[in-house]
């Protein structure tokens, strides 16, 4: 078992604290198939489109044909820069490395092309494809096909359609990193929510039910004791990485070298963050765009999102970020996770912000788009069940810790009832314990009408909860009637908590105004810091959404005012953008072409 890199004499700096063992690749044995084994996989949703021969043309104009030969390898999961290929002539299995085996995902021909959205996000391979049946592939540099796809808007959408596609269905087949651990453990919850909050296909393999892990583990040489274990195709490993380290080694950006000054530096990747990163950079500036953990922020984990313009159907919170990074990817703009802000510095004609790894990014202008952090319940047994059997989200990966058990929602607004439905179609009960006399009073009629008529749910009105019942797992929880004060005890193995957020805006300290609440004052309410006038503009007042810092802006949940809606924070984010441009232009800061 290894980490495999193209040179073995360069390995990326970060990762001392993660352990890496060195071997060759494995070669592939030729395959005799047996009969009918070489029908094409069906183009599902439009997964596996096929170009025209005129379409192939103008990629082939590009790059340049090559002749295949069977068992030859394309590329293999793990690899940190793949080529675009598309097939001409012959047949590719596209597979799944496993202990030594593979499992075919899709079989491809003539006209279909290969690869997944790592190749317009930076991202590592996530599969592993082989020549089958000798033929020729047409074959683009990544960054040529970047440069296709933002060119042309017809094969650009169709690539970016199909990347999507792949992306979701591999997520959902669990294809790609494998994580070994036990479900309990902090730092396997830790590893899976960051892969899911990314949309990065991965899988559990669950040392507590799956027979097979343990037996993974001593052929991978790793003790028990020292998962868990983040591994990928058939010869990487990482013992217990950090986020950090993982990203790193998945391929998400790093930062920029010290002394590179952008235009536009965004912190925090929710909505208002996302749509601050799309207009800037497809209006040509410079930008930057950091998170601490993922793209999406409060809403990349929303199970449904359902009164959002234009997606009647509904469209989940990581779906929406999704598609919202590729586009700002698509126009230019650089995004780094992990990478949370820990201080804001004002230089003489920029500002820093220090991230927690004590690097620092720049930029001329700064929009503050670190959201808000989910409010706790004051019950002080929660701490120590946080990430094994009290959440504060509702994903696939949470659902199926507790899939076999009755669960608990606590809140009465919109991310509550979101939560709550998401979970009744998965679990066999939810209790949904809410404060309120009503489920109206903070949630939208759509979906109080949903949950009112759902046989899996028990909605408990004016109750709150008062302790946990944990012997070491939680058991059960004590709910409190706020009319009649009348204890009673509910059997549960899951709580999920939905009370609210309080703004993540510590971090910067005293260098802008905050309300009395701790969110950013922006506009009228925010007077610009009276030793910055001379140095960065000439006496007047802020800006709509800038802060007490002439140049800092404030967009979403972080700023005092807002208005806690999707919409709005992308509204916002926009906005901003167009207020970016003007003080850039007051101070005679071209912008670039």
């Amino acid at each position: 078992m290894s980490f495999y890199l193209p040179n073995p004499d360069v390995r990326p700096t970060g990762y001392e604290a993660a352990e890496y063992i060195d071997t060759v690749p494995p070669e592939y044995p030729a395959v005799v198939d047996p009969p009918g084994a070489r029908a094409e996989t069906p183009d599902l949703h439009g997964a596996y489109p096929r170009l025209s021969a005129e379409q192939i043309d103008a990629l082939a104009r590009h790059g340049e044909t090559r002749d295949t030969s069977p068992g030859m390898v394309l590329y293999r999961a793990g690899d940190p820069e793949c080529a675009f290929y598309v097939i001409v002539a012959g047949l590719v299995e596209v597979v799944e490395e496993l202990d030594g085996d593979h499992r075919v995902l899709g079989v491809h021909g003539p006209g279909r092309f290969l690869g997944e959205l790592g190749l317009l996000t930076g991202e590592v391979m996530f599969a592993t494809a082989i020549v089958r049946e000798a033929g020729s592939v047409v074959v683009l540099p990544a960054d040529h096909l970047r440069a296709v796809v933002a060119r042309d808007t017809v094969l650009g959408d169709i690539i970016l359609r199909a990347y999507l596609q792949r992306r979701s269905a591999l997520v959902e087949a669990g294809t790609g990193v494998k994580i070994i651990g036990s479900r309990f453990s902090p730092d396997t919850r830790r590893l899976r929510e960051f892969m899911s909050r990314n949309r990065l296909p991965h899988r559990l393999l669950d040392l507590e039910v799956d027979p097979k892990a343990e037996a993974l583990l001593r052929g991978l040489g790793v003790q028990p004791e020292e998962t868990p274990v983040v591994f990928w195709g058939s010869h990487r490993i990482m013992r217990n990485p950090s986020n950090a380290e993982l990203a790193r080694a998945l391929g998400l950006a790093a930062p920029d070298p010290p002394g590179t000054v952008c235009d536009l530096l965004i912190v925090g990747a929710g909505p208002a963050g996302l749509a601050a990163a799309v207009y800037g950079a497809s209006e040509g500036l410079e930008t930057i765009l950091v998170d601490a953990v993922a793209t999406g922020g409060q809403a990349g984990t929303a199970s449904r999102i359902e009164n959002y313009l234009g997606f009647p159907a509904g469209i989940s919170g990581g779906e929406l970020a999704e598609r919202a990074e590729v586009q700002a990817r698509k126009f230019g703009a650089r995004l780094n996770v992990p990478a949370e802000g820990a201080a804001l510095v004002a230089r003489a004609a920029h500002y820093d912000v220090v991230l927690d790894d004590g690097s620092e990014v720049s930029g001329r202008t700064v929009v503050i788009a670190t959201g808000a952090r989910y409010r706790k319940l004051n019950i002080p047994a929660l701490e120590s069940l946080e990430g094994t059997s009290v959440f504060y989200a509702a994903t696939e990966i949470e659902a199926q810790t507790c899939a076999a058990h009755t669960v608990a929602v606590v809140g009465g607004g919109n991310s509550a009832g979101q939560a709550c439905l998401f979970l009744a179609d998965r679990v066999p009960s939810v209790s949904l314990v809410v404060r309120a006399d009503t489920l109206d009073e903070s949630m939208s009629r759509y979906l109080s009408d949903r949950i009112a008529h759902h046989p899996n749910v028990d909605i408990r009105l004016h109750q709150e909860i008062r302790d946990v019942i944990a012997a070491p797992e939680l058991e059960a929880i004590v709910v409190e009637d706020t009319h009649t004060h009348e204890r009673s005890t509910l059997a549960i193995r899951a709580l999920f908590v939905f009370i609210g957020a309080d703004p993540h805006a510590q971090w910067l300290g005293d260098e802008v105004a905050l309300d009395d609440r701790g969110f950013v004052l922006t506009g009228p309410d925010a007077l610009l810091n009276e030793k910055d006038r001379d140095r960065w503009t000439v006496g007047r007042a802020a800006l709509p959404l800038e802060t007490s810092r002439p140049g800092v802006f404030a967009v979403g949940d972080v700023r005092s005012g807002s208005i806690k809606r999707v919409a709005a924070a992308v509204g916002e984010g926009s906005m901003a953008v167009r207020l970016v441009h003007e003080l850039l232009v007051a101070r005679r800061v071209p912008n670039p072409p």
